[in-house]
């Protein structure tokens, strides 16, 4: 059972990380993806990465902003994550709430009912990414980016995506299943501290190698 009081950022991210189970495969993804962003960070001025979903709605944001926050948490320099979808929906309520419950704050720029934007942030720092629903193509997305698509369908089933530096397949389970239920709340926690945990191992082996 996850505690359901507000937790602070950090602490979160940390327990996460201790409580990560890996099976071998999903381990040999995750050092995958860490490397290729290691090679490419050492050739290029910048690495974007790209996390794509349908909907833009609940995994691959919780990816998004979980990356911004690792970018910050082990101090790398020029990695910027993103994220999109293959059609615009919104930021769920459901998603912002539990980012919320970990210590994010979620300011309004420009509310729209449909797909209100954040500008979003932690304590602790003076920087902010813009969260709204958008397609993996928007020009918010820079390119070129390494596209890691997070939905739970089969990796063929996802989009071509053209100029892409590398692209990845690691897909979460969709909270979705679990709206309008009284296990809501625990089930996108979940989601985030699974997303949280794995994205912890990615930048932490990025953080060694570079050292």
């Amino acid at each position: 059972m996850i505690n359901t009081k507000n937790i602070h950022t950090k602490v979160f991210f940390e327990e996460a990380k201790k409580e990560l189970i890996l099976t071998k495969e999903r381990k040999d993804l995750l050092l995958d993806i860490a490397d290729i962003i290691f090679e490419e960070y050492s050739d290029r001025d910048k690495i974007n990465l790209n996390f794509i979903c349908t909907h833009n709605s609940r995994r691959s944001q919780f990816a998004q902003v979980w990356s911004f926050f690792a970018i910050e948490y082990f101090n790398l320099k020029n990695i910027f994550a993103y994220s999109g979808g293959t059609e615009t929906t919104s930021f769920h309520r459901n998603t912002v709430k539990c980012l919320q419950k970990t210590g994010f704050t979620f300011s309004v720029v420009d509310f729209s009912h449909q797909n209100p934007r954040y500008l979003i942030s932690f304590n602790g720092t003076e920087k902010s990414i813009l969260g709204f629903s958008k397609l993996y193509d928007h020009p918010e997305n820079s390119y070129p980016f390494i596209a890691i698509t997070t939905c739970d369908n089969a990796d063929e089933n996802c989009p071509f995506i053209p100029d892409i530096i590398e692209r990845f397949h690691l897909p979460y389970n969709d909270p979705k299943t679990s709206d309008n239920t009284e296990l809501t709340e625990e089930t996108y926690l979940q989601t985030s501290k699974q997303i949280a945990g794995e994205l912890f191992f990615i930048f932490n082996k990025i953080q060694q190698r570079l050292a």
